[in-house]
């Protein structure tokens, strides 16, 4: 199905939302160099602002990582109206695999609550490899911290418990279920959502949503469940999910996370308003009294910075009248800058000849450490698959084919094979690859450095990064040295207080964060290949 739009205003200020703080808003954003990828603005069920920084596209679907939860959440919901499920049942209810750990004086007073408000009291490792059919024997496996209902602990594997249960009580896979309950109401087309193996989605991460269809969803809890006038997600689900069911412990360096957690939403520090939040800056704000929501994607992984600059202006962004009752005139409002690709540089026509029509083989050796640590190197970066279970990886049999203005490059990973268009114009080319068992759109380009180094970048648009390749030939020996941006070292920046925070001895855990800083070089390593025929 095609993707049904949402009503557009004529200008922010026709819905009430002042052009002039929002044009302050996005130069805070660009001042602070965020990396924002999409954000749309909806005030009284219609558009009043969008803007997406090139090359993300409005039509291009963007991972979502912990927004996932929310929709999860809902899938919940609707299993309870219609009977299927209690929220107070006991997991083991559903869920009879969790028996199988003996002496777990815990696991029969889990319920589906504590699963939806984070408080199940399992801990789980945030790092750890995400390999397909493995999940439920982990969470069977993983030790429970706290009693079930006694402190809020954030844990991944509780929402793909949940999805778990949405296949058990339905017998359909969550998509399969929530396409004529929730999709097709809203408008939006079948969504891709990462699963694990035995057709049960991730539930936690892992499903992929244009910023409209995003901003559906959104707009529909705003609006206490409705969308154009029918009731499409249970009111009294929408209130459980926007109460304040648990409770993080304090901290003052994030006020962002000490407002309250609901059934998958986190609430705001604007009283009365709460979100969806996914890493990397995906955002869904909700603003009941305002009737209002803002929806962001992007690739920030410091979320924080990010809700810092959208609530220096929020709610003071929605005015209460329109311009035309007012005489208020919109302002031009500031482009978010594109994200940059390789100029156009000078040619090295006898390094390309000689570069047609030969491979370079990466021996399997020098990739053995990033593949047992779960993350082998792959022409995606990190940031992309470090949630998903078919990771790509261990690139080989690299091969360059040089035109006028753009470059073939054509590269293995396991059993998939790819080839992308680079521009060496300066303009990048869109292109789509599958790795991992993911569609991508890729932007691509490619320059040369001096005579001897090749640059190639290659940004997915339905994710959080891009991959910079530097390739260095000397006669049949070729180094190759990936780097991402964002960068592997702001990843670890990001990860390391917490895993500081799931390892109970001090020492240990500043051991822990001290050996993240040598993540980088073992994670993008330099690769060493030879040219063959």
């Amino acid at each position: 199905m095609q993707e049904k739009k949402l009503s557009r205003a004529q200008n922010p200020e026709e819905v009430g939302v002042s052009s002039a703080v929002l044009a302050d808003m996005m130069q805070h954003i660009i001042n602070e160099k965020l990396n924002t990828h999409s954000i749309m603005i909806i005030r009284h069920g219609k558009v009043a602002f969008e803007q997406f920084r090139a090359p993300y596209a409005p039509w291009v679907p963007h991972v979502m990582f912990s927004v996932s939860k929310s929709v999860t959440a809902c899938a919940i919901g609707f299993c309870v109206a219609e009977g299927l499920l209690n929220v107070d049942d006991p997991v083991i209810n559903h869920v009879p695999e969790l028996l199988l750990k003996e002496g777990d004086p815990h696991i029969s007073n889990l319920t589906i609550h504590h699963l939806l408000n984070m408080t199940s009291g399992k801990e789980t490792n945030i790092l750890a490899d995400k390999t397909k059919k493995q999940w439920l024997q982990d969470f069977v496996h993983d030790r429970f911290l706290h009693p079930p209902g006694e402190q809020f602990c954030y844990n991944n594997e509780n929402i793909y418990i949940l999805s778990v249960i949405v296949k058990r009580v339905s017998g359909q896979c969550m998509v399969d279920f929530l396409m004529p309950r929730l999709f097709e109401p809203l408008g939006v087309p079948r969504p891709f959502w990462e699963n694990d193996g035995y057709d049960i989605e991730a539930g936690g991460w892992g499903l992929y949503l244009t910023t409209e269809s995003m901003a559906k969803f959104i707009l529909c809890y705003t609006q206490g469940g409705i969308f154009e006038g029918k009731q499409v997600i249970p009111a009294e689900w929408v209130a459980a999910c926007s109460a304040v069911q648990a409770q993080r412990d304090e901290d003052p360096d994030d006020p962002h996370g000490d407002q309250g957690y609901g059934y998958c939403f986190w609430h705001n520090v604007v009283p009365n308003s709460y979100r969806a939040d996914g890493v990397f800056s995906q955002f869904g704000l909700i603003f009941p009294e305002y009737d209002a929501c803002v929806v962001t994607t992007g690739g920030e992984i410091f979320s924080r910075k990010s809700l810092n600059a959208l609530f220096e202006y929020l709610p003071a962004l929605f005015i209460e009248n329109g311009g035309k009752q007012t005489g208020i005139k919109s302002v031009e409002v500031p482009q978010l800058p594109a994200y940059p690709v390789l100029r156009e540089g000078a040619r090295c026509p006898g390094l390309e000849e000689h570069l047609e029509d030969r491979f370079i083989m990466f021996p399997a050796a020098a990739q053995q450490i990033t593949k047992a640590a779960g993350f082998p190197v792959s022409v995606m970066p990190m940031a992309v698959f470090f949630m998903s279970a078919d990771k790509a990886g261990n690139i080989n049999k690299v091969r360059f084919r040089f035109g006028d203005d753009t470059l073939k490059f054509s590269w293995s990973e396991g059993p998939e094979r790819n080839t992308v268009l680079c521009g060496m114009d300066g303009q990048a080319r869109l292109c789509q690859i599958t790795l991992g068992g993911i569609d991508f759109i890729v932007s691509c380009s490619a320059a040369w450095e001096g005579s001897q180094k090749l640059h190639v970048w290659i940004r997915p648009l339905n994710s959080v990064a891009e991959r910079r390749l530097v390739f260095t030939f000397h006669g049949r020996r070729v180094s190759m040295l990936p780097r991402s941006s964002p960068s592997i070292r702001s990843m670890t920046d990001y990860a390391a207080p917490h895993a500081m925070q799931m390892i109970p001895n001090p020492a240990l855990a500043r051991m822990v964060s001290g050996a993240m800083d040598k993540i980088v070089l073992v994670m993008e390593p330099i690769h060493i290949g030879y040219l063959q025929r």
